[in-house]
């Protein structure tokens, strides 16, 4: 029997309405938006480059385990710009013209109320999308947050998966071994990060289905 369950959020609690696993084809149109809002004269140009940009970073498609700030890509994105508007109001800008909608599944509360009653440590483990800080995403789980005791995102541990450490991080935190982590997802990705961090994993739908199994 597990003594703490983190849940992966995107895909297994929550999702932004409409939007893919990979959101570089909306790259394009938030930099133009962006364009448009701080009126930068960029040039087509100059938004491909930046989309581009932008892209070599997408976990997705880069592989990357490890996590670099919003700050440090953004910073990079816009150095070839004429202009340089203040990094900070650039990402907020960038995100807030996706027009994004967070979506909280009607199973995710009554669930995770369940997991807490039931004497469970409850965490969840969250890779930010790609270039997002906490701040922009910690609104979009808002009714879902005080039911978890720890929040923990790729920004947080450093990492994202498959890579253990954010595993390694919540066993850490909540003083116990990994081995006694029942981690809860909707991907491979979910599933290698508890391989690799030697701790019991279920997928979303599964878990659903067996909930008894766990005396919820």
């Amino acid at each position: 029997m597990p003594k703490a369950i983190v849940f992966d959020l995107g895909g297994t609690l929550m999702e932004f309405a409409g939007m893919p696993l990979n959101w570089s084809d909306y790259y394009i149109g938030g930099f133009e938006k962006l364009n448009e809002l701080l009126k930068l004269n960029l040039s087509e140009n100059d938004i491909q480059e930046s989309a581009n940009k932008l892209k070599s970073y997408n976990p997705r498609t880069s592989k990357r385990e490890y996590e670099i700030k919003p700050e440090d890509i953004f910073n990079d994105i816009i150095s070839n710009w004429g202009e340089k508007p203040d990094t900070n109001k650039v990402i907020g800008l960038f995100f807030e013209s996706l027009r994004l909608k967070a979506n909280i599944y009607e199973y995710s509360t009554e669930l995770l109320k369940k997991c807490r009653n039931s004497g469970f440590k409850i965490a969840c483990l969250t890779d930010l999308p790609n270039g997002m800080p906490d701040y922009i995403f910690k609104p979009a789980i808002e009714n879902i947050l005080p039911y978890f005791d720890l929040y923990v995102s790729s920004q947080i541990c450093g990492v994202r998966k498959p890579n253990k450490g954010g595993i390694c991080y919540i066993a850490d935190a909540f003083e116990i071994r990994e081995a006694e982590i029942l981690f809860v997802g909707d991907e491979e990705k979910d599933f290698l990060t508890s391989l690799n961090a030697g701790c019991d994993f279920v997928y979303i739908n599964d878990f659903l289905i067996n909930e008894k199994t766990l005396h919820l």
